[in-house]
């Protein structure tokens, strides 16, 4: 036996014996693993057996081997768990608290701070702004007279909590007790202790439970915060997740005569949302939809997006929301950006290659010819634009070339509801769900604005055909054969 001979069995006898002593560890390391935390789908399911073959055969080629394994470790550390959506609900207030155009001028005179000019202005924009006369104010506000203190405030934020979490828990099923995350968003409202913790010692909730609260981020918060419980879903395996999204109209009423502050008074009205997600797999069967996409775009960077919506003191000294008459400009550009980001996820390839040759024309070819605008419908089923005024859903009608019936569901809500912040597109979803419009396999965006400037889309899939009419109690159950209603677009 020549000695390359002699080393090749000595390399081969050292490589059997690091082979069959990996494959113990590896048995071991299978045997001491919570499998209910691994899920294998496609191709990435033949990884670990191929592997473990691999060293039952005792192949000398371990790199290989050990390279299937770390790859394969790797994918199921990292691969996303879904995220379903089990059930949501909207809150309905009291019918004591409506308000119709007309009494919400008589409040506004009986406040005795506005002067003829502001309310000749509010009565204007009130006209039209696409509300009808069934919207709700909050307890202070609809006092006779008026309370705007803190502990309306305090009244206001606990009334649409708990009215919406009782709604959901009741619609669910799931006990208070087995919800793991919590996350609140209200963005004129930021007591101490936080709107998570009234809600934990309310419902008792466990100890161990991951609460987070959101303040200042303007109507959108509530699709920032779906994307929190994705990402929070993703890391916590069997887990409840329960979004509550409000917004609390009573701090942010405004008693100043500065135009750009009174908007609120006119268009903001009382409402919330909650929503239940689970990454849980057999809550699949019974959810209503999958999260499919979060795209999130934030344009604070820019000094006119910054200043297009802000919280501050006029020139009295007295606190209000103002918004800028750069803002429709402002909410146009950051859903350009936005949709920018969202549309090769979502729209076929034809759309696509269109405007990918316009784009070649007009910036390469320097050619004097339109923008394309894709053919969102091709992607979507159903779109749920916030209710943020008459203005904002035109703009983004004309932005995406939506039909009325596209943007209906946004403009019912408006005209019951009002601009109920960071809730609205949930309303928006229920209202369409009430019709029976959405069946299995339906795709469903969302796109919501915000101070900032911030524009956020969610795209949602249904996984089951939603009766119409809705359950007793719902926010639309008692009114929505009455719907649509002609309103004044223009």
């Amino acid at each position: 036996m020549n000695s390359f001979t002699q080393l090749q069995l000595t390399f081969d006898l050292i490589m059997t014996q690091l082979t069959i002593k990996l494959h113990q560890k590896l048995t071991g390391f299978l045997q001491d693993l919570d499998l209910k935390y691994i899920k294998l789908s496609h191709g990435y399911s033949l990884l670990l057996p191929l592997a473990l073959t691999l060293l039952h055969f005792g192949l000398h080629h371990v790199w290989i081997t050990t390279t299937l394994l770390i790859v394969s470790r790797v994918y199921l550390a990292k691969r996303s768990r879904p995220a379903y959506l089990v059930d949501f609900t909207c809150f309905k207030p009291d019918d004591r608290l409506k308000r119709s155009m007309q009494g919400i001028m008589e409040m506004s005179q009986n406040l005795g701070v506005f002067n003829q000019d502001t309310m000749r202005f509010q009565e204007r924009v009130i006209v039209g702004s696409g509300l009808g006369d069934q919207t709700y104010v909050p307890p202070g506000p609809a006092a006779q007279p008026s309370v705007l203190n803190w502990e309306t405030n305090l009244a206001e934020a606990k009334l649409v909590m708990y009215g919406a979490l009782d709604s959901l828990f009741q619609k669910t099923g799931v006990p208070p007790q087995d919800i793991g995350i919590l996350i609140v968003n209200c963005s004129g409202f930021n007591p101490n202790p936080s709107l998570t913790a009234m809600v934990v010692n309310h419902y008792k909730l466990k100890p161990e439970i991951l609460t987070y609260n959101m303040s200042g981020m303007g109507c959108s918060a509530g699709l920032i915060s779906i994307d929190l419980a994705q990402t929070l879903l993703h890391t916590h395996p069997d887990m409840y997740a329960v979004v509550l999204s409000i917004e609390t109209m009573t701090p942010l009423w405004y008693l100043g005569n500065d135009r750009s502050m009174i908007l609120g008074n006119c268009i903001f009205r009382m409402g919330g949302a909650a929503m239940m997600l689970s990454n849980k797999s057999h809550d699949r069967a019974r959810s209503k939809y999958e999260l499919v996409h979060v795209i999130r775009t934030n344009k604070a960077s820019e000094d006119k997006s910054y200043n297009s919506v802000q919280q501050r003191e006029d020139d009295k000294g007295i606190i209000g929301v103002s918004l800028s008459w750069d803002l429709m400009t402002v909410a146009g550009d950051a859903l350009k950006t936005n949709i920018t980001t969202l549309g090769p996820l979502v729209l076929p390839f034809s759309e696509q290659l269109f405007f990918f040759i316009t784009l070649v024309k007009k910036k390469i070819l320097k050619m004097n010819v339109k923008p394309y605008i894709p053919n969102f419908k091709r992607a979507f089923e159903h779109f749920c634009v916030h209710a943020g005024g008459k203005a904002v859903l035109n703009e983004v009608q004309k932005s995406l070339n939506l039909t009325d019936r596209d943007m209906e569901p946004s403009r019912m809500t408006l005209h019951r509801f009002g601009n109920t912040s960071s809730s609205s597109y949930w309303y928006e979803l229920g209202y369409v769900e009430a019709k029976g419009r959405v069946s299995k396999g339906d795709r469903v965006w969302q796109i919501a604005f915000g101070s900032g400037f911030k524009c956020n889309s969610v795209v949602w899939r249904a996984l089951k055909t939603i009766p119409p009419g809705g359950c007793m109690g719902e926010a639309w159950s008692d009114c929505i054969d009455r719907y649509p209603v002609k309103v004044q677009v223009d």
